[in-house]
């Protein structure tokens, strides 16, 4: 009798423990979260020169989370994001280029060693960055979409909105031979078209 009732809570026993792990697995499953810092991200910006708008491709090498960037799907993740980029980590797979950009754009520029700005999704495919250069905050709005666990968007700077003209201008006396077309016409472009891919 004694062993038979010791077999029976053993069975038990055995029972509810079986019962925890999984509990245990779904609850693992269920605080799956999306994380911005460990993403990958692809970021280009697109500038432009001669009066044929011939792109000049580039990107940052490094994007800093500083606030936020986590939640149970890729949009919660995203949305609300607060980011920096050193601008000394600007890549165009070109040294001298590069270097003229530190110096005569983001150099000529208040307070702007840095990049900042916080990522604002308002509807299913629209957004904004609220940017800050040249100690000037801006609206930068974007399209984006989502397409299983990859964010992208595409927007469109324009530099006057963050009274940036002065420095595009001295950038644009250091390259000007450089940014002349066919026609003989150097031409530096107001715009710039920036894009991102996160891979979550």
């Amino acid at each position: 009798m004694k062993k038979t009732i010791f077999f029976s809570l053993l069975v038990l026993l055995l029972s509810f423990t079986a019962c925890q792990t999984t509990d245990k697995k779904k609850s693992k499953t269920d605080d799956v979260t999306y994380s911005v810092k460990e993403a990958k991200h692809t970021l280009q910006w697109t500038a432009y020169k001669t009066t044929a708008k011939t792109p000049v491709k580039g990107t940052f090498k490094t994007i800093n989370v500083t606030k936020g960037g986590q939640g149970k799907s890729v949009k919660e993740a995203v949305n609300g994001v607060d980011f920096e980029i050193p601008v000394n980590t600007i890549f165009s797979k070109d040294s001298i280029r590069d270097s003229k950009l530190k110096e005569f754009f983001f150099g000529k520029m208040r307070n702007t060693a840095l990049l900042s700005g916080k990522i604002v999704l308002e509807t299913a495919d629209k957004g904004y960055i609220d940017l800050k250069m040249n100690n000037t905050k801006h609206r930068l709005p974007f399209t984006y979409k989502i397409e299983d666990k990859t964010f992208s968007l595409e927007g469109k700077m324009e530099l006057k909105d963050w009274q940036a003209l002065d420095a595009l201008g001295k950038l644009h006396e250091v390259c000007f031979d450089l940014h002349k077309g066919a026609d003989g016409v150097s031409k530096t472009w107001e715009e710039v078209a920036v894009s991102l891919k996160s891979e979550f």
